[in-house]
């Protein structure tokens, strides 16, 4: 029998990270994941300019932060040890006293509510929207990869122990009040593509809005007459003040 301190967890329970979907209840882990990494990307479009070494480098946006983290399942831990409601620590209790043969809980119920997280909810007809919530953290996003392994089995063949590897990517709600950015704007040099049937006003009025302000692009370019576009060729739009005109 042993005598001693007893477990701290036992005495001051420790935050257990808690997972809320959108319209449903919700439910904390039963063991908090010993690591979480955070990411983020930006890109960079790189166009090929006329008669340069090196491409110039224009930036093309960024992608939404991704949450990795890894989650263990064990369901013949004690109910002191794991998170989720009273009823829950009770039948974990219970099970731990039980011999090897007499393990019942089935670990899937527990990580079933986990991996239900990328079904479709009938009514809104995507998955969840997820909260996630772990003392300084706070996330909201939705589960977009999971990888169950089910690593130990009872003698009936029931799952008892399983690790989850789960990807969480960030959703951010747009601004209803903001009209979207235009990807870029005339005060912005840009490279196009001449295609059969293109001329210079046309190509000015597209990304000006001003087809008067052909002459631009023809003195960027070295144009002596503008009417002999080549098909393939790669022009210049130089970066113009709003409201200019020639």
């Amino acid at each position: 029998m042993y005598i001693g301190l007893p477990n701290p967890n036992i005495l001051v329970p420790l935050e257990k990270l808690k997972i809320q979907p959108e319209g449903k209840p919700a439910f904390e882990v039963l063991y908090n994941p010993e690591s979480y990494s955070q990411s983020r990307q930006v890109h960079y479009a790189q166009a090929h300019g006329i008669s340069t070494n090196t491409p110039v480098t224009q930036f093309a946006g960024g992608s939404l932060e991704v949450l990795r983290f890894r989650l263990f399942f064990d369901s013949m831990s004690a109910g002191s040890e794991v998170g989720g409601g009273l009823v829950d620590k009770l039948k974990f209790t219970g099970n731990s006293i039980l011999p090897s043969i007499g393990k019942a809980i089935d670990v899937r119920t527990y990580t079933k509510k986990v991996y239900s997280l990328m079904e479709i909810d009938p009514d809104k007809h995507v998955p969840p929207l997820l909260t996630l919530q772990w003392a300084s953290l706070q996330f909201t996003g939705h589960l977009v990869s999971c990888k169950q392994e089910f690593v130990r089995f009872g003698e009936q063949g029931i799952p008892l122990r399983a690790w989850m590897d789960c990807v969480f990517q960030e959703f951010i709600a747009p601004k209803k009040a903001t009209l979207p950015r235009p990807l870029e704007s005339p005060d912005t040099t840009k490279y196009r593509t001449v295609y059969q049937g293109d001329a210079l006003w046309s190509m000015s009025a597209k990304e000006y809005g001003q087809p008067e302000q052909w002459r631009a692009i023809a003195d960027a370019n070295g144009l002596a007459n503008p009417r002999l576009l080549r098909s393939g060729q790669r022009l210049v739009l130089p970066a113009i003040q709003k409201g200019r005109s020639r």
